[in-house]
């Protein structure tokens, strides 16, 4: 929406930007997905609202993005990382992506380590 004031032209947003998360069945159950379907995983080594995934983990398992604008709602929140990025949560576990997961679909850091899991609604 723009809005003329006093000769200066404004512009506002109507919505902030929701989480780029969806639910999608998999051979392993209903399991969230980012918007091109791929996989998303929890860690647990992160705390409730923070992630203790950085440096080469977070190359390996890149943190959900979230933007400037992108707000909190519902079971979807964001977390603060350590190097003050911004990255989306599930009920209070930040979500991530898996390096090796090549397709939407892909499931291959589901119990890695035995400490990666599939993030489930």
């Amino acid at each position: 929406m723009k809005k003329a004031l006093l000769g200066l032209t404004l512009t506002f947003s109507l919505h902030a930007l929701a989480a780029p998360v969806q639910v999608a069945n998999s051979q392993d159950g209903d399991i969230l997905t980012n918007e091109a379907g791929m996989s998303l995983y929890v860690f647990d080594k992160d705390a409730q609202g923070m992630s203790n995934c950085n440096d080469q983990c977070a190359v390996n398992w890149p943190p959900l993005a979230a933007g400037a604008d992108d707000q909190a709602e519902g079971d979807y929140g964001i977390v603060t990382r350590a190097d003050g990025s911004r990255q989306w949560s599930y009920q209070g576990q930040p979500l991530y992506l898996w390096v090796k997961d090549q397709a939407a679909g892909d499931t291959t850091g589901d119990g890695v380590k035995e400490v990666w899991h599939l993030a489930r609604p």
